[in-house]
């Protein structure tokens, strides 16, 4: 079976009455944004009546909570409202206060710059169309909707498959990425592995963006048409750094049989259970994606015979500066020898977990295996 992992949702036990009320404020307070800052300059009200009162025990913090938390539910021009508002009242409280509240001046100008660096955020994030945390609550949506593009279908018992990512420096977001399909028929596995040029957050746009479009072409294509079409394709785009490696397994799980395909990317390696050994396919090579128009993609065939495995990787695992590439396939191997009698269960987050590139550079393995 193909392992896995999946988040699952899960109702609360608990009454969701009003916390479903609550999460319905917020699509009506957009449409009234004007009650936001009324609600921002009230509090703004009570807060200098509270350091009029007490200026003692009130410290002038409070306006900078104030600034924060306006910062992050309003646009920048109702951001600035507030702003002038909250400075006009400390202003004028500090004056009316004079000897009886220290440091009005340093708080002030604390409180200022603070202002000045909400706006900009308030800002950068109206430049993209969002507002408060909204944006951050996107990001995290296209993380998730990225690795569930990498999960498998299941798979018949004999069967078992798993798929290790892992980015650079753990970031959110990687330049490698693996779509998976399972023909109607149930008879076809393909899956790709894409690794696209860059690494973590400034490859993940792309990754994400050229992930929905090969999951599309994923079963719809033939399999000596798959890497044509995602070349196609990056071509179309026209990207700065539009290039892309890859490589595209297509396994009849009745058979056994598979075809491979490579668009610049490292060879797959393959073990036999009739000779207790690993070696590295030596098919044809095709160009990197997004490079040549009406590229050529040979394909290589083998069969998985049952106690065989078949991986893909990503550049990551192999390639290290200080090292030679024979190098880093070696100690690939070598890390997957002693799964050769345990099973091949964890295999691909192993070698994810010990890559030649460590952290800085993104990595990716899929294990195929027959029992």
């Amino acid at each position: 079976m193909a392992y896995n992992e999946s988040v699952v949702s899960r109702r609360s036990p608990y009454a969701a009455g009003p916390i479903r009320r609550l999460r319905l404020l917020g699509p009506w307070l957009s449409r009234a944004p004007w009650v936001l800052v009324g609600a921002f300059l009230a509090l703004s009200v009570a807060a200098t009546v509270a350091v009029a009162i007490w200026p003692d025990r009130v410290p002038w913090g409070v306006y900078g909570f104030i600034v924060v938390l306006a910062g992050l539910f309003l646009e920048p021009r109702l951001l600035l409202v507030v702003y002038i508002g909250l400075f006009l009242a400390m202003a004028i409280l500090g004056a009316y206060l004079g000897e009886q509240k220290t440091t009005t001046t340093g708080a002030q100008v604390v409180t200022v710059a603070t202002m000045m660096l909400m706006l900009w955020l308030s800002h950068a994030r109206a430049q993209v169309g969002v507002v408060g945390v909204s944006g951050e609550s996107m990001l995290v949506d296209m993380r998730d909707r990225l690795r569930a593009q990498g999960e498998l279908p299941p798979l018949p018992r004999q069967w078992g498959a798993e798929v290790a990512l892992e980015s650079a420096y753990g970031d959110g977001f990687a330049g490698d990425f693996v779509v998976a399909s399972r023909s109607t028929d149930g008879v076809t596995l393909e899956i790709a592995l894409v690794d696209v040029s860059g690494k973590g957050r400034d490859a993940g746009t792309r990754s994400l963006l050229l992930s929905g479009a090969l999951g599309g072409l994923l079963g719809e294509m033939s399999e000596g048409g798959f890497l044509q079409s995602a070349n196609n394709h990056l071509l179309r785009l026209r990207w700065p750094e539009g290039f892309a490696t890859a490589v595209h397994v297509a396994v009849n799980l009745e058979t056994g049989d598979f075809t491979i395909g490579y668009a610049g990317h490292p060879a797959a390696a393959q073990f036999a259970a009739g000779s207790g050994r690993w070696r590295m396919l030596s098919g044809g090579r095709g160009p990197l994606l997004g490079v040549i128009e009406q590229a050529e993609y040979p394909r290589e065939t083998g069969t998985i015979r049952r106690g065989d495995a078949l991986v893909l990787y990503s550049d990551g695992v192999i390639e290290a500066r200080d090292k030679a590439l024979v190098d880093g396939i070696d100690r690939m191997l070598g890390r997957a020898e002693s799964f050769i009698r345990t099973g091949f269960e964890g295999l691909a987050q192993r070698l994810c977990d010990q890559a030649a590139a460590g952290l800085g550079d993104d990595r990716a393995v899929v294990t195929i295996w027959r029992t």
